[in-house]
């Protein structure tokens, strides 16, 4: 088989499991729930190409010329499936229609691909050899697209960018398809022309990557994005409308810096002023430090570990100096260390005992997080706290999200501990819940550290009384084989409009 075509196939194959990841990751960043839309995003594109390789015993002329067309059809399609993603979730209703269509389009095209190579070669190689060679290669390219999609391209080049230059690549093999088979080749012409003219556009697409995407974002976004990341892990925007600045992760909002205050108060003052002498603590999500930067009140805490999955996150809030204002420059405080790994993980693996340990993790939107919220990994922490530690979590909202709420309470009470939960109001998310977790009694704290915005001592026992609207409601425990608090949370929040 000659070396140019060797190429072919592992481009083509390249491209075509970048598309799938491409629109599996591009659901996940704006619709939520990164298990259902990679596990159906990856079913409905293998489907469509076996109908697309099914369809290429009907192409019976002109298979080169067909061969190219298809090539530069899917390089169009493909290329700029990222970006017409982010524009439809954006201008219609109707994403999924859009999204869906997108996947069974450039499935059906990438399955007409291989059938019409092999058609193509079967007079230069046998058929033994050719089959088993085409397929080694696609499968090679399979794996290099596995690989480089999440260490490199998302990260280093963005998605929308990403999606464009395997386009282009698409085009340019069809171009030079038409070298390649150029004794087969009816209309030569035209062809060259046609790649000609989709390597421009993509080429065009590719060069304006980035204005496409802070233009779909600024659509996305109320406010003015002042700064976007694709990290492996999440898609990272910051907005600002005057002095109010917002996170944004996957779309959804972590943090409005007019009223976060009153989130991270909530969270750690409670726990941490009643405990007696609090000097090792554990926080696991948070790579903002604004919970960090509350701990740090304590003179008597002498260390912080802070465990957050995302590097980049971390990254950010030590060094971009908007950033280490509103956190205070925790980050970079002596005390603390920051571990960038899998929360779970590390705990499993790491024997250190903690006077408090603070879960602030994002809400149990998909099964990756919802496993941070199960009895697994509560009698996990539990076995990490020292003699009279205690732990607190966030638990979303008990006013929108109640069986939530209490599936969190009544999981912490089946690992083990005695649950108290309480609420505030935190005006950008509404109603929120914490529930705190000891393994004996709790009594509300006497004092706070100076300079709290919101929190005092005479008004906290209010926070741990539920009205009628947010009362318990029965519950099962989440646990890893059943994920019950995933189901919970995509059943309620579905009825609320997203934040942002």
């Amino acid at each position: 088989m000659p070396y140019a075509v060797y190429a072919t196939v592992v481009v083509v194959a390249t491209a075509g499991l970048v598309y799938e990841l491409t629109a599996a990751t591009a659901a996940s960043y704006l619709l939520g729930d990164s298990v259902t839309q990679f596990s159906t995003v990856i079913g409905s594109y293998l489907f469509a190409m076996g109908i697309g390789s099914y369809l290429s015993r009907f192409i019976g002329k002109g298979l080169a010329d067909r061969f190219v067309q298809i090539e530069v059809l899917v390089g169009l399609v493909g290329g700029w499936s990222a970006a017409i993603l982010f524009l439809a979730f954006v201008e219609t209703r109707h994403i999924y229609f859009v999204l869906y269509g997108l996947v069974g389009v450039i499935g059906i095209l990438v399955g007409l691909e291989i059938p019409l190579l092999l058609r193509l070669l079967k007079e230069r190689v046998a058929f033994r050899d050719l089959v088993a060679e085409v397929l080694s290669l696609d499968y090679v390219g399979a794996l290099g697209a596995a690989i480089l999609f999440p260490l490199l391209l998302v990260p280093k080049v963005g998605l929308v960018r990403t999606s464009l230059l395997l386009g282009l690549a698409n085009a340019l093999v069809g171009l030079w398809s038409v070298w390649i088979f150029r004794g087969r080749i009816a209309s030569p012409g035209f062809l060259r022309a046609l790649a000609g003219g989709a390597i421009l556009v993509l080429g065009l697409g590719v060069a304006g990557a980035e204005r496409i995407t802070g233009w779909a974002e600024e659509r996305l976004y109320a406010d003015e994005v002042i700064l976007a990341r694709s990290s492996p892990y999440q898609r990272i925007v910051l907005t600002r409308w005057a002095d109010d600045v917002r996170l944004f992760l996957n779309g959804h909002l972590q943090f409005s810096s007019r009223d976060e205050y009153r989130y991270h108060e909530a969270l750690v003052h409670p726990v941490l002023s009643a405990h007696p002498a609090p000097r090792r603590v554990l926080v696991m999500g948070g790579g903002d430090g604004l919970a960090v930067r509350e701990i740090l009140r304590y003179p008597n805490v002498s260390s912080v570990t802070l465990v957050d999955l995302d590097p980049e996150m971390t990254r950010l809030f030590s060094a971009n100096p908007l950033l280490v204002q509103i956190n205070g420059n925790a980050l970079n405080d002596p005390r603390v260390r920051v571990v960038n790994g899998d929360a779970f993980q590390w705990l499993d693996g790491n024997p250190d005992r903690f006077d408090v340990v603070i879960a602030d993790f994002p809400d149990p939107h998909n099964f990756s997080l919802g496993k941070l919220y199960s009895r697994s990994f509560y009698r996990l922490v539990r076995s990490r706290l020292a003699p009279g530690g205690m732990a607190v979590v966030q638990a979303t909202s008990p006013m929108f999200a109640r069986r939530s709420f209490w599936c969190v309470v009544e999981t912490l009470r089946s690992a083990g501990f005695e649950p108290h939960p309480y609420h505030v109001y935190v005006p950008s998310f509404g109603e929120w819940g914490f529930v705190l977790a000891a393994a004996g009694g709790y009594k509300h704290p006497g004092t706070y550290p100076p300079g709290l915005k919101f929190l005092t001592p005479e008004g906290t026992p209010a926070f741990f009384s539920f009205p009628p609207d947010m009362a318990p409601v029965p519950v099962e425990a989440n646990r890893l084989d059943n994920q019950i608090l995933v189901q919970y949370y995509a059943s309620e929040w579905r009825r609320i409009a997203p934040s942002g």
